[in-house]
C-alpha cells in the first residue's frame, strides 16, 4: 500500500504504508537518536507530531512494553527509511509495522529521510499530513491528492498556541510502584534469560526516605521508575490538581515531568505552580522546567525545529563539566527573562547556546530542559534523580550544588567529559538572524 507525507511548503514524499491506514495531521520533527526509537514511539511529549528518525535502520530489535515510557504512543505518525518486517532480540514481543497497527499509528517507509531532515533543518519543523488515502500512479488523480494533502497540511493547527497536555494527563491521582529495569541475573529454561521482569516486587519492602509528588502533563515511566529507585515513595497527579489538591497529599518535593505542546498555553498548571513556589522544594524536566520558568515570571520561545535526539552536548556550569543528553522539546526559556526573575542559569546547551537548566535557590526549586533519565541513555545526568531525593530527605538546599555530585558518589557513565571555564558558552536566546532559514549543516548553525 503507497502513503505520503505532504508538507506545508508543497514538498510531497511518496513511500510504503506501514501501520493503520488513514489520514493524519501533525507537527514534523526529526530525531537523530541512533537506539532507543520505542522509547521515541511512546514518549507522551510527541503527541500531535509526526516523527522522523534520521538514522535509516529502525525497528531491528522489536518492540517490548517493558521499555515503553507511556500506556500507550500519542504520536502522530512516524517516518522511516527502512523498517525490517521481523526484528531479532530475545526480548521482543511484537514488530515495528504490528506495533503501529496495534496502536493505530500511521507510518511511512522508504522514503529520503535525509532529504525530508535538511528541508526541516532550512525551514524549521513545518505542518504535514501523512495518509494512505491516496491515487496511485502519476496522473491528474495523483496530482490532485497531492495538492488536497497539501492544502490538509496548511490548514492544520500550529504547535506554537497549542495545549496538548489534556490529551495525556490522567484523570486521577495515582501511586507509582515500578521500578528501573535490570537484566536478569538468572537464565530461564533452556538457557534463555527471561522475557519479563517484576519490577513491582522490589519496592514491597522498600524503606521510602521521602515523598514526591509528581505532575503528570505526560510524563515519561522512566522518570518515576528513577524517583523510585531512589528511594521516594511517588505519588502522580494529574496536570489540573489544584494547589490545595497536591497541598493535601503533604508531599517532601514536587516533580514537574515533561509533555507535549507549547508551553505558554497551559496556563492552568503553571497558575498552580505559581501557589507552589516556596512551599515545597521543586524538580522540573522538559515542559517542566518551561512551566517552573513561567510561574517565575519568565518568557518561553518556540524553536526553529527544536531539539530531539540522545546525544546533545550539555554545559553543567555548576560543575563545569560537559554532559551528553537526551532531549525532545520544541520550545525553550529565554534566559535574559529568567535572571530577571531571580533564576540562575545552570545549564547552556554548547550546539546553540540555548537554555538548558536553572535554579532558584531562595524557592528551592532546580529544572532542566533534557532527560536525565534517559533510557537507553545516555546516563551522565541520571544522578540528578538522586541528588533530588537526598537533598528532599535531608532537608538540604536546593539549587544549582545539587547538580555537582557528591564525591562519595558512584561513577556514572560517561561523566568523565570535563570542559574548562572558558568554554562556557552564551544561553541567549536566538536573534532574528539566527531564526532565519540557513544551509544545512554548516558552521552558521551553530553558535
Amino acid at each position: 500500500m503507497i502513503a505520503k507525507l505532504a508538507l506545508e511548503d508543497g514538498t510531497v514524499f511518496t513511500g510504503d504504508a506501514v501501520g493503520a491506514t488513514g489520514t493524519r495531521t501533525g507537527e514534523v520533527v526529526f530525531n537523530t537518536g541512533l537506539t532507543g526509537y520505542q522509547e521515541v514511539f511512546t514518549d507522551p511529549s510527541y503527541c500531535g507530531q509526526i516523527v522522523t528518525m534520521t538514522f535509516p535502520l529502525q525497528g531491528n530489535y522489536g518492540m517490548n512494553p517493558e521499555d515503553f515510557e507511556s500506556i500507550r504512543p500519542c504520536l502522530a505518525g512516524v517516518v522511516l527509511r527502512e523498517l525490517p518486517r521481523r526484528p531479532s532480540n530475545f526480548r521482543a514481543t511484537i514488530g515495528g509495522p504490528e506495533f503501529f497497527a496495534e496502536h493505530g499509528i500511521i507510518g511511512i517507509v522508504g522514503i529520503d529521510t535525509r532529504a525530508l531532515t535538511r528541508r526541516i533543518r532550512v525551514h524549521g519543523a513545518l505542518r504535514g499530513v501523512i495518509s494512505t488515502e491516496v491515487s496511485h500512479g502519476v496522473g491528474p488523480a495523483s496530482r490532485r491528492t497531492d495538492v488536497r494533502l497539501v492544502e490538509l497540511a496548511q490548514a492544520a493547527a500550529p504547535m506554537a498556541g497549542a495545549n496538548l497536555v489534556g490529551a495525556v494527563t490522567p484523570a486521577e491521582t495515582r501511586p507509582w510502584t515500578e521500578s528501573l529495569w535490570s537484566p536478569p541475573t538468572h537464565m530461564g529454561s533452556a538457557g534463555v534469560p527471561p522475557a519479563t521482569v517484576d519490577r513491582q516486587s522490589s519496592t514491597v519492602n522498600r524503606q521510602f526516605t521521602c515523598h514526591i509528588v509528581a505532575i503528570d502533563c505526560g510524563i515519561k515511566h522512566n522518570i518515576l521508575r528513577h524517583l523510585v529507585n531512589s528511594e521516594c515513595r511517588v505519588t502522580t497527579v494529574p496536570a489540573g490538581a489544584s494547589a490545595a489538591e497536591i497541598r493535601e497529599l503533604a508531599p517532601d518535593g514536587l516533580l514537574v515531568g515533561n509533555g507535549p505542546g507549547d508551553p505558554a498555553a497551559v496556563t492552568e498548571t503553571v497558575q498552580t505552580l505559581r501557589e507552589l513556589l516556596g512551599q515545597v522544594p521543586m524538580f522540573g524536566v522538559c515542559l517542566g522546567h518551561q512551566l517552573l520558568a513561567l510561574a517565575l515570571g519568565a518568557r518561553t520561545y518556540k524553536l526553529r525545529f527544536g531539539h530531539h535526539g540522545t546525544n546533545l552536548p550539555v554545559l553543567n556550569q555548576a560543575a563545569g563539566r560537559v554532559e551528553i543528553t537526551s532531549q525532545n522539546h520544541g520550545f525553550a526559556v529565554d534566559a535574559e527573562s529568567l535572571e530577571r526573575v531571580g533564576g540562575t542559569v545552570t545549564h547552556v546547551n554548547l550546539n546553540d547556546g540555548t537554555l538548558e537548566g536553572f535554579a532558584h535557590e531562595d524557592l528551592r526549586l532546580v529544572a532542566v530542559q533534557f532527560h536525565p533519565e534517559a533510557s537507553p541513555g545516555p546516563h551522565d545526568a541520571g544522578y540528578m534523580f538522586r541528588r533530588f531525593a537526598e537533598a528532599v530527605a535531608e532537608k538540604q538546599a536546593v539549587g544549582a550544588g545539587l547538580f555537582v555530585q557528591r564525591s562519595a558518589s558512584p561513577p556514572q557513565p560517561g561523566l568523565d567529559h570535563q570542559v574548562a571555564a572558558s568554554g562556557k558558552r552564551s544561553c541567549a536566546a536566538p536573534s532574528p538572524a539566527d531564526s532565519a532559514a540557513k544551509p544545512p549543516f554548516t558552521s552558521s548553525t551553530m553558535r
